[in-house]
């Protein structure tokens, strides 16, 4: 999960005047997967509570950002079992009293779906540890063995193949991607990559394997 600080840039939630946002990620079908409110409590408790009534009851099934450039960009909600959130108040001495920050966010991007070996991740904008963050969720979602030194060539395959994907919706500081393996494509694609030697053991995993030989 990224670090606890937010972006300069704050952005109104239309349905929710008394909320501010000040990031958000969602997939390519504009369901949500990360978003930051800043709010009173009341109005955040009113918040988190709307999103899990029905449409009857002036429940959200989906709100709208509104941007500085005066975009409306819709984020529609799902299935809020499927959400995690995480609370913090703050600012406890300003004009407007206390506010309080909500994390509401897809579990996948902290709990690899290895069932379907599906993952999101939630990086800061141009981390200097991209690359390393994403090699580990592959790591932690695919169900076949990786070394650690095909990480390049794999996360190439993996690009290539669309099972590694960016999100096209982030406002504020992060952005998304989506980990979605095709587990017996990429077996046989692995597989030709050993075969054809592009990947493959070092010599000191090679030497670590190697059966003893008796010294006269």
């Amino acid at each position: 999960m990224p670090a606890n600080h937010s972006s300069k840039t704050l952005y109104r939630i239309d349905e929710c005047p008394d909320l501010m946002a000040d990031g958000c990620v969602g997939d390519e079908h504009g369901n949500l997967v990360f978003v930051s409110v800043w709010a009173r409590d009341t109005a955040v408790q009113e918040f988190l509570a709307r999103l899990t009534l029905g449409r009857d009851e002036q429940g959200l099934e989906q709100f709208h950002i509104l941007t500085d450039q005066g975009a409306s960009v819709p984020i529609f909600v799902g299935n809020v079992e499927n959400l995690e959130k995480r609370i913090t108040r703050a600012y406890r001495r300003t004009l407007f009293g206390s506010l309080t920050n909500v994390w509401l966010f897809d579990r996948r991007a902290v709990q690899p779906d290895k069932a379907n070996a599906s993952a999101l991740a939630l990086l800061p904008r141009d981390s200097a540890h991209r690359l390393e963050r994403l090699w580990t969720l592959v790591h932690d979602t695919c169900p076949l063995p990786l070394l650690d030194h095909w990480r390049d060539t794999v996360l190439e395959l993996l690009q290539t193949r669309r099972m590694l994907t960016g999100l096209p919706l982030a406002l504020g500081p992060l952005e998304g991607h989506r980990l979605a393996l095709d587990v017996p494509a990429l077996t046989k694609a692995l597989g030709e990559l050993i075969r054809n030697g592009t990947l493959g053991a070092t010599q000191y995993e090679l030497a670590a394997n190697a059966p003893l030989r008796r010294v006269a």
